[in-house]
């Protein structure tokens, strides 16, 4: 159906520590989701259980062991597991926004340059581009006061919303966010409420972690619950037992 903007199919993802002697950790088995313009998709379950893991592998960060990741791109679904990286690129710079928790923040580029550096990379004129950053910032409660100053001078739930502000200044047709409000107050966590309606209202889908109850309750029409696969699995036995008897 073309309201489908994501449709992940049979996700399985194993991690392995080879720090630990090739211990491998189950992490995501036979996990799909589908997402439909205009919708939010909350993320559920305990801590471990892969709602990070999922997160970053609909990004194109971490690639599955097994299954598909589907996204509308241009009007036509891609696969990324099977995506070259530079188009992964394209796909991020146009379609796909990531919200993370923290603010990676760059030595000497003001919180201004930081949020219209967005659009600027869209292909938004420069000015055009510092107005609207203005405007997102001011409405997320970072005044003009410290439009000019490098985010790594701010506190964390500044940073964030100088993140949030990224994030929402564009119109991306797909939104993954990962606790976006874990360090707000509650009216800056409302504003983003605020900001996650208004993206859905324009047809942006949407797949959140949201750990605040209220916040999940008030965006996601739809719940992924996800459950614990397994406990660690030792697939190098036979090292252990060489190295104890060394």
């Amino acid at each position: 159906m073309s309201d489908i903007l994501i449709q992940a199919n049979r996700l399985s993802k194993t991690f392995t520590l080879h720090l630990q002697a090739g211990t491998q950790l189950d992490v995501l088995h036979d996990t799909s989701l589908t997402v439909r313009a205009g919708t939010c998709v909350a993320l559920a379950g305990p801590s471990g259980t892969g709602k990070s893991t999922l997160l970053r592998s609909l990004y194109g960060n971490y690639l599955v062991d097994e299954g598909e990741i589907l996204v509308r791109h241009e009007g036509r679904m891609i696969d990324l597991t099977k995506a070259p990286p530079a188009e992964i690129i394209e796909i991020r710079r146009t379609t796909l926004g990531y919200v993370s928790q923290f603010l990676r923040a760059i030595p000497r580029v003001t919180a201004l340059d930081v949020v219209a550096g967005a659009l600027t990379d869209r292909g938004t004129e420069l000015t055009q581009a510092r107005a609207r950053a203005a405007t997102m910032l001011e409405r997320l409660g970072i005044g003009p006061r410290l439009h000019g100053l490098p985010p790594a001078t701010f506190s964390g739930g500044e940073q964030q919303r100088v993140n949030l502000a990224r994030a929402f200044v564009c119109d991306w047709p797909i939104m993954l966010l990962d606790e976006p409000t874990a360090s707000l107050d509650n009216a800056n966590r409302d504003i983003v409420i605020e900001l996650m309606r208004e993206a859905k209202a324009r047809g942006s889908a949407l797949v959140g972690i949201f750990h605040d109850v209220f916040v999940r309750d008030a965006i996601a029409d739809a719940v992924l619950a996800l459950e614990p696969v397994s406990k660690m699995r030792d697939v190098s036995s036979t090292a252990l037992k060489n190295e104890e008897v060394a």
